[in-house]
């Protein structure tokens, strides 16, 4: 056991380490810092190398820095390094906490931060015993990069003993602050090519970016699907994600995929189709946003849309055209609702659809998304769904006009980086 503990003991702030923070996601920070100081498992969840581990270390820092923890009293794990490989099982994880605490003659609460837990087999037990021990004070930070992270019998186990929190790739407005750059249409669209993904900042030559791009698109379908489910086509895992990578913002179904793969000769069924998507939504890398009747209130089955976490995975993997900005913008505005917090779905409001339908238990939001409303009659749809709509909600359009048009029967027209 010293032989680990000496190995993860660089990785720690005992002896007055300080790391790299990276940029500072105050966004994050100030919301998670609210819920210190209580016995509730800090979940942070998101597609590998979104900045979770970052956002970890800037939690660290806040308690060593502001809150005045002692740097003893805080341990770390992160099995994503080699240096935390003997640490398999839960029973591991116990054996060598337990072997820190007798290193240090430790007074008042223990702060537990396991990042990528779900490396660890049984994590949840650890997790568990050690949040809710009424014996000592501890508080427990995990961070995973699949959505499952929390199905199941952990649920059911943790019975609302935990808040989560879905980190995303950098925003536009994270994106220029990086840069230095100032809020407007030219570095708008820069970010709409380049994507957020916080790795990418370190390159500056588009090839780079492209291999990058690549390596990470791998990793997330070897390592987190093919190794951990039976895949029996790689290849068909491979075009369904290129298929909703090119289709985002399309009304899709399983049918609709299994009947295009079909035409192509590779052969396929709705079941194989499912669990295919179903393991992308997994790891973050795409986002299902389901109907929603605005009528009956209710979600509607079948046909959904499909959005991409970050753009970089089209842009720099399947090509970025011209006639694609308008499926781009739209997949943006719908990953900055999601980054505000709302749930989104697509409404369906008698015959016609309206783009988005965002929700938070205190607001509702409609949002219509158009490249440029450059003619009467996109102006008359655009606008005219959200007056179908006869409550007080929230109403707007975003295009990528220039000029901004007046506000209309109370909808209101944005642009894409006024939207935050």
């Amino acid at each position: 056991m010293q032989s680990i503990f000496d190995k993860i003991r660089v990785y720690n702030v005992w002896d007055g380490h300080s790391y790299d923070t990276g940029f500072e996601r105050s966004e994050y920070l100030n919301t998670i810092t609210k819920y210190i100081g209580n016995k509730l498992i800090k979940v942070l969840v998101g597609q590998r190398r979104v900045g979770k581990s970052y956002v970890l270390r800037q939690i660290i820092n806040y308690l060593t820095s502001v809150k005045g923890v002692n740097p003893q009293n805080i341990f770390y794990i992160n099995k994503e390094f080699t240096a935390f490989d003997d640490i398999k099982l839960s029973s591991d994880l116990d054996s060598l906490f337990k072997y820190y605490r007798k290193q240090f003659s430790l007074v008042g609460k223990i702060y537990l931060f396991l990042d990528e837990v779900q490396n660890i087999q049984n994590w949840e037990t650890f997790a568990n015993s050690y949040s809710q021990d009424f014996t000592s004070e501890y508080e427990v930070f995990i961070t995973g990069s699949n959505s499952n992270l929390l199905s199941g019998e952990l649920a059911s186990m943790l019975s609302g003993r935990y808040v989560e929190f879905e980190i995303f790739p950098f925003s536009f407005f994270e994106f220029a602050g990086i840069k230095n750059w100032p809020i407007n249409k030219e570095n708008f669209l820069k970010y709409m090519q380049s994507g957020g993904l916080p790795e990418m900042f370190n390159f500056e030559q588009e090839e780079l970016h492209r291999h990058y791009t690549e390596s990470l698109r791998n990793t997330i379908v070897l390592r987190d699907i093919v190794g951990r489910h039976n895949i029996k086509d790689l290849s068909l895992l491979e075009d369904v994600f290129k298929f909703l990578s090119v289709n985002i913002g399309n009304l899709t179904s399983f049918s609709s995929i299994v009947n295009y793969f079909k035409s192509k000769q590779k052969k396929t069924n709705y079941e194989t189709i499912s669990s295919y998507v179903g393991f992308l939504k997994d790891t973050f890398i795409i986002h299902q946003a389901e109907r929603f009747n605005l009528r009956g209130k209710q979600l509607l089955g079948g046909e959904c849309k499909y959005y991409l976490n970050d753009l970089s995975f089209k842009n720099y993997l399947l090509g970025n055209y011209p006639s694609d900005i308008g499926n781009n913008l739209e997949n943006y505005v719908y990953m900055q609702l999601r980054r505000m917090g709302y749930k989104v779905t697509v409404g369906v409001f008698k015959d016609v659809e309206i783009d988005f339908v965002a929700q938070k238990p205190e607001k509702t939001l409609y949002v219509q998304v158009c490249y440029l409303l450059n003619e009467t009659k996109t102006v008359e749809r655009e606008f005219g769904n959200l007056l179908l709509i006869k409550d007080n909600h929230e109403k707007i359009v975003v295009s990528l006009d220039d000029f901004k048009f007046s506000d209309y029967e109370g909808i209101k027209h944005i642009r894409p980086w006024e939207l935050s």
